[in-house]
């Protein structure tokens, strides 16, 4: 079984095209090769697979990554299930987490969600997407500032709030506070909770 996320960048016709999807690919790239593990296709939309252990934190990186940047938010579907056939690029690729993922996504540009998955499991389907669904209260709401200290702490795992307080020039309570209104302790429980539930399927 595996993951597949399947996203598209909300407002990026107002933002420089440049910044975001280069940051994206370097951020995709840290994960695997490209077009076989990711790809970034129709100018704002990608596709990536991962493990099913991985996907939330994944998920988070990608999420605070272009919540850094001015006015970008991302659409994401989580797809979880087989994977059928594997090309040498995963648009092409198939199985019940791609299409899981790429269905998923059609039905969030009509809901407005920012986030949902699906899974073989109609009840763990369920749970999970209430858990996102509250969880997106505080993630669609973090500023670029909370982003940036979310992301660094998604993507190093051992740094320090003073080696953060260091790279961003700024109070060690500064960062500490950051971390406490962007909730860092519940979403590091929210990991290990999606983590045991995606396990049971």
């Amino acid at each position: 079984m595996i993951a597949v996320i399947t996203g598209d960048i909300i407002n990026s016709q107002h933002a420089d095209t440049e910044v975001w999807i280069t940051r994206l690919k370097n951020l995709l790239e840290h994960w695997g090769n490209s077009p076989q593990i990711w790809e970034i296709y129709r100018g704002d939309e990608f596709q990536f697979k991962c493990s099913i252990d991985e996907v939330f934190w994944h998920f988070l990186a990608i999420k605070s990554l272009i919540k850094s940047q001015e006015n970008l938010d991302v659409r994401i579907a989580i797809g979880i299930g087989e994977e059928s056939f594997s090309s040498e690029k995963i648009t092409e690729s198939n199985g019940t987490a791609y299409v899981n993922s790429g269905r998923l996504l059609n039905d969030l540009k009509n809901d407005g969600h920012t986030v949902a998955i699906k899974t073989l499991n109609d009840i763990v389907d369920r749970d999970l997407n209430i858990l996102l669904k509250w969880s997106s209260k505080d993630f669609d709401n973090w500023t670029m500032a909370t982003a940036e200290i979310i992301h660094e702490m998604i993507m190093n795992e051992d740094i320090t709030q003073e080696d953060l307080a260091k790279k961003f020039a700024i109070s060690q309570s500064s960062i500490s506070q950051r971390l406490k209104r962007a909730n860092y302790d519940l979403i590091i429980e929210t990991n290990q909770y999606f983590k045991k539930k995606i396990s049971e399927l």
